[in-house]
């Protein structure tokens, strides 16, 4: 399934708009009226992948990011992991300042031959994201909470693991048996087993290698293209038969199409398919309470998020209400392709589409179509196209009660790239929308996402699930540090 049509006419060619090479018509990528002869091609032409040569993942070693160092070299405040609704489980919530925890030594801190870890005891003082970090003493440092690494007290007796005085710390007092019986009697520590019961919180689903799915993918191709990433719960992802269900163009074989619509309403049973109750099951998804009153009819005007150029808010037009309340949105001033190969699908929940004047009212800049003189005025636009706006009460704009703040840091999916994690900023907070910056690239990068978006992560995630997180540009002045240390060591 896909939202860009190609025509299977194996024998002609085309020539890319970007390289200038011709390719087959059967293996380009079309996008409006325009063809490429890959999506690399597509992307360059939009001017939206200038980061991406530098930024590919590769098959070197995962390296952990200093989130630590770099969040104290920029003065920085990390998102609160209560921002993520979908990385915040249950057992986090035994996480708190003032949390006693056993943590391995730095080598500096041990005087004894050998790399067998040496443990001590450490109290949280600080918590950014997933990361845990002390404040004063020379021996605090950053630490990843969700990391095999810290354990709750007892952890290093039960399974017969050495605990040391740190050397810096072995002249501050004499007793250090006394101490830690009356320092440690009462206090608050992990769970048992925090570390594993966290991550299989994270990870319980019905999801398996190998079965298989219908993705929405706005750069798709005959010839296929490269794997990518996304959550469970992103909005592109849907279960076997859900094209044909809602009316989606879906490219895929007869015997495919007739199977697939048989498995999702249950009259057939594959286990190899991702079904229905694999996936979030939102209300509102469908069936739109009747109080927005009028619904989505196709021609009117809206406001949306351009998915080819993230960073832009667009004039657009409902192209097709499909089934289930999803919208094939069309980008006014793009080349009418007449097949619908240039719409993309939003639900009509998504804060993806909003009501007409909406950049207008939280001053934010609004692309008017292509080819359009002078100043942008809505009123005179529906008046010269002879179209209506959709009405306000379809669209969902009032935001729950996020606690994102500009300036926070986060982890966020390069949607462009979904194989990309990369170092982000809260660049603007209007409503439900967030502008997120990748740090050390141009704001033409930017990318507005919703707040409750799957594809933003606290700090400490990619280290945490042993992602690859991609830092800020190499020549950007930001800080950044390889290294990840700080708790305050008792």
């Amino acid at each position: 399934m896909a939202t860009v049509d190609i025509k299977q006419k194996q024998k002609e060619t085309v020539v890319c708009q970007q390289c200038s090479t011709f390719s087959p018509l059967s293996s380009s990528v079309r996008v409006g009226g325009s063809y490429f002869c890959s999506k690399a091609c597509c992307l360059l032409k939009n001017n939206i992948m200038g980061r991406k040569n530098t930024k590919i993942r590769s098959t070197r070693r995962i390296a952990i990011f200093g989130w630590g160092s770099y969040l104290d070299n920029n003065k920085a405040e990390a998102a609160p992991i209560s921002c993520f609704k979908h990385c915040m489980k249950d057992s986090w919530l035994s996480v708190a300042v003032g949390t006693i925890v056993e943590v391995p030594l730095p080598r500096s801190e041990v005087d004894e031959p050998g790399n067998s870890p040496i443990f001590w005891f450490a109290r949280i003082v600080k918590l950014a994201g997933y990361e845990g970090c002390g404040s004063d003493s020379k021996l605090d440092f950053w630490v990843n909470i969700c990391s095999p690494d810290v354990h709750e007290i007892g952890w290093c007796a039960t399974n017969k693991k050495q605990i040391r005085v740190p050397i810096s710390l072995r002249d501050k007092r004499e007793e250090w048996q006394e101490f830690l019986i009356k320092k440690l009697t009462g206090t608050v520590s992990y769970p048992e087993n925090f570390y594993r019961e966290f991550l299989e919180e994270l990870g319980r689903h019905h999801f398996c290698t190998g079965m298989v799915a219908e993705v929405v993918d706005k750069l798709w191709s005959e010839s296929g293209g490269d794997d990518f990433w996304c959550h469970k719960d992103s909005s592109i992802i849907h279960p076997v038969g859900w094209a044909t269900h809602v009316g989606h163009r879906l490219h895929a074989g007869s015997s495919y199409v007739k199977s697939s619509h048989d498995s999702y309403l249950g009259k057939a049973v594959n286990p190899n398919h991702c079904t229905r109750d694999m996936f979030i099951q939102d209300p509102t998804k469908l069936s739109i309470p009747t109080d927005r009153g009028q619904g989505f009819a196709v021609g009117m005007k809206l406001e949306a998020i351009d998915p080819l150029n993230l960073s832009t808010i667009c004039i657009a037009t409902v192209m097709k209400v499909l089934k289930d309340n999803y919208l094939m949105i069309g980008i006014d001033g793009a080349v009418d392709s007449k097949d619908g190969s240039d719409w993309f699908c939003y639900h009509a929940t998504s804060a993806s589409i909003l009501p007409i004047g909406y950049c207008d009212t939280h001053d934010i800049p609004l692309t008017p179509p292509k080819g359009h003189v002078g100043k942008f005025v809505w009123q005179q636009y529906l008046k010269d196209t002879k179209s209506r706006a959709a009405p306000v009460a379809c669209f969902t704009t009032r935001p729950p009660n996020h606690m994102f703040k500009v300036g926070m840091k986060l982890e966020a999916v390069d949607l462009i790239d979904p194989r990309l994690i990369c170092v982000a900023t809260v660049a603007q907070c209007v409503g439900r929308l967030l502008k997120i910056h990748f740090d050390g690239w141009e704001s033409s990068f930017d990318q507005w996402v919703d707040c409750e978006s799957p594809d933003i992560y606290p700090v400490g995630w990619c280290e945490m699930v042993s992602y690859n997180l991609e830092g800020p540009k190499a020549n950007s002045n930001t800080g950044a540090s390889t290294e990840a240390k700080r708790i305050k060591m008792n």
